[in-house]
């Protein structure tokens, strides 16, 4: 998807500048061989917005619509030439970071999967487990008020407001969060500084909504931190779901837009983790993803379907799932959830 705005005009310039080999390529040197997947593009663009956002670079904040700013995008790179020459190692560093927003607004496909899975397993105590969590801003969720057509759950008082975010009717049930952890390969300390500035900059300047729900969230995520501990899925889910599992307690396992960056292997590893829990534990596999459409590796391409928000819930002795459930299908950004019927 091609950004609107600014970054629209800076991806033609900085396109024209590596072709005319200008500071584009000096920084991106060690990069010309990457796979599109690496998106080194928006790397950059988010190196160049963490210069804004810091106030190294304060005059370029007229480009940017989520600082206020309403100069027309129209020859900015003139303005933002000199920039990357006064910044090439910093910028290079930022080709190193890879793209994490955190995007709040997924919580509400998790919500509706919990509403299914707390009503299914009659188990209203949860304990909640993210895999690839970034700064484990969803793991939150019962800190937003999310409200759709006749229904509304969490503090009506929160800073994080997410309306009309699904489409289809929806039957609240009351459920209460026991404990809440998540594992990340690079997790964000939203605590920090340093880690406000990181997920802030990879949010494209001119998507204004998620701009102010991130800094939303980012306000919650202040008073009342997640623990996100640095490890791969299935490491850290083996370890997580050992023994029989706290009693009374549903535990769920969520992730959202993450399975389709993991290694084969590692998919394999967590769906067995997950399958031997099964027996143990009231369990729930809550996933916001786009299944594999077609797999081309001779030629390094995948295609995916939109994406879905399944619910796959095992409690021995009671209901058990024997496939993933499609509760519904999923904007990227997690709103608005459209409900299967």
């Amino acid at each position: 998807m091609m950004p609107d705005g600014l970054y629209h005009s800076l991806l033609q310039a900085m396109a024209a500048d590596w072709e005319a080999g200008g500071i584009v390529v000096e920084i991106c040197r060690d990069w010309a061989d990457a796979a599109g997947s690496a998106v080194v593009q928006l790397r950059l663009l988010a190196g160049i917005q963490r210069l804004v956002l810091s106030g190294a670079e304060p005059q370029l904040a007229v480009y940017y619509p989520n600082l206020g700013g309403t100069a027309s995008p129209d020859g900015a790179w003139q303005a933002f030439e000199p920039v990357l020459r006064r910044h090439v190692g910093e910028l290079r560093a930022a080709l190193e970071v890879a793209p994490q927003t955190n995007e709040p607004g997924r919580s509400v496909p998790l919500l509706v999967g919990l509403f299914d899975a707390v009503r299914r397993s009659g188990l209203a105590s949860v304990r909640l487990l993210e895999l690839g969590a970034s700064a484990g801003l969803n793991l939150l969720v019962d800190r937003f008020y999310i409200a759709g057509d006749g229904w509304s759950a969490g503090p009506e008082s929160s800073p994080l407001r997410l309306t009309e975010a699904v489409l289809g009717p929806v039957s609240p049930v009351p459920f209460t969060v026991a404990d809440r952890r998540g594992c990340d390969l690079a997790p964000i300390d939203a605590s920090t500084e340093e880690g406000r500035l990181r997920l802030t900059s990879f949010v494209w300047p001119h998507d204004l909504h998620r701009y102010e729900r991130l800094r939303a969230a980012l306000r919650i995520a202040a008073s009342h931190p997640v623990p996100v501990e640095r490890a791969s899925a299935s490491s850290w889910l083996g370890s997580m779901l050992a023994g029989a599992g706290p009693d009374g307690v549903l535990t769920v396992v969520w992730h959202s837009i993450t399975r389709q960056y993991w290694p084969v292997a590692e998919i394999e590893a967590t769906a067995r983790v997950l399958a031997a829990a099964r027996d143990r534990m009231p369990l729930a596999h809550i996933a916001m993803e786009s299944p594999v459409l077609r797999d081309d590796r001779s030629e390094g391409r995948r295609e995916y379907q939109p994406t879905e928000l399944t619910v796959q819930l095992s409690v021995p002795g009671g209901a058990a799932d024997p496939a993933p459930v499609l509760l519904g299908r999923v904007a990227d950004h997690g709103v608005p959830v459209r409900l299967v019927s």
